[in-house]
């Protein structure tokens, strides 16, 4: 059974709404009550909303039965890569002369393809039965 149907695309949406308002939730926090740094914040936010989307993804989005040991070695080389899709996407498309605002909404969108395509064949992946 594939892990790219419709059902897993609406979970990883999901999963990944919910990460990052998790991001958000810890930084507003962190800031508002710790008076912390913003970039530290959201940093620390980062990171534990990709804790969360590792879990949630590997648990709910494609209910993996892979080793951690596995998993999440693929899930930190496939969120690097998307990052580094994210710069160079962004990067063209304003030196192209698009607004920064539509440039940011169509990288994300290249991303969030990448992210999934890459996580549902290859980080979480199924075993052959």
């Amino acid at each position: 059974m594939s892990n790219i149907n419709i059902n897993s695309l609406l979970r990883f949406l999901l999963v990944g709404g919910t990460a990052t308002a998790l991001q958000y939730l810890i930084m507003a926090a962190l800031i508002h009550f710790l008076t912390m740094d913003a970039v530290l914040a959201s940093g620390i936010g980062f990171v534990i909303s990709a804790v969360f989307n590792y879990w949630a993804n590997a648990r709910f989005t494609f209910r993996s039965g892979s080793s951690h040991r596995q998993g999440i070695p693929r899930f930190l080389v496939t969120l690097g890569a998307g990052c580094l899709i994210n710069v160079v996407v962004l990067y063209g498309l304003t030196r192209l002369g698009v607004s920064i605002i539509l440039s940011q909404l169509m990288t994300t969108g290249v991303v969030l393809i990448w992210n999934y395509t890459i996580n549902a064949i290859w980080t979480f992946r199924k075993k052959p039965a």
